[in-house]
């Protein structure tokens, strides 16, 4: 008889639950709050989706960029400038120059030149003395005597002097001695520049 009432009891599985089991499972469910970490990841998108577009929309204003200002020039310097005096060059730095104790650093020959070519390349010649520094050059402007009147450039480059273009290079000039072309060539004694250039001062002699 034992043998036959195990037989007539129903098998049970993992998926049968008792009339108690399901009572307590129901119980327990109307208690438990349901998990929300779908919820918050979805809206943490839907909220970075809504940040984006409205950059999009929104236009991006940028500052201008503010103007670069080139240094004024100093008003003294200018004026400086065109108040430049070339002064004769002085007796003893001619006697040196004459006797070989103060050295000729480079020298021009204008001969045969145009008034215009010889400008310009006189012009250039000064220009990149001053640069290396240079003091003391010769210009050879020939002597140029036609029927007794004299040359052209001879006449020509100390006035050349005297403007604005070549006072800020040129400190002085004297006609050279005679063994250096005398009345046909000049020595001219360049300007110091100092490291405040065009600046008020900037320019010695």
């Amino acid at each position: 008889m034992a043998e036959r009432s195990r037989q007539t009891e129903p098998a049970l599985n993992k998926d049968y639950l008792r009339p108690e089991d399901r009572i307590l499972w129901e119980t327990v469910a109307r208690t438990t709050t349901p998990l929300v970490k779908k919820k918050l990841i979805t809206t943490a998108a839907d909220d970075f989706r809504e940040l984006m577009q409205a950059m999009e929309e929104k236009p991006v204003v940028k500052k201008p960029a503010a103007p670069v200002e080139k240094p004024a020039r100093p008003k003294k310097a200018l004026a400086a400038l065109s108040e430049a005096v070339i002064h004769p060059l002085d007796r003893p730095t001619h006697r040196k120059i004459a006797k070989g104790r103060i050295d000729i650093e480079a020298r021009i020959d204008l001969h045969g030149l145009t008034q215009h070519e010889a400008h310009g390349l006189l012009y250039s010649f000064l220009v990149n003395a001053h640069a290396r520094g240079l003091r003391h050059v010769m210009v050879i402007t020939g002597k140029g005597r036609s029927r007794g009147s004299e040359g052209i450039l001879k006449q020509a480059v100390p006035h050349w002097f005297s403007t604005p273009l070549f006072r800020m290079l040129v400190s002085a000039y004297e006609d050279a001695a005679r063994h250096h072309g005398g009345h046909g060539a000049l020595y001219v004694r360049l300007r110091r520049q100092t490291q405040q250039g065009f600046s008020s001062g900037g320019w010695t002699r």
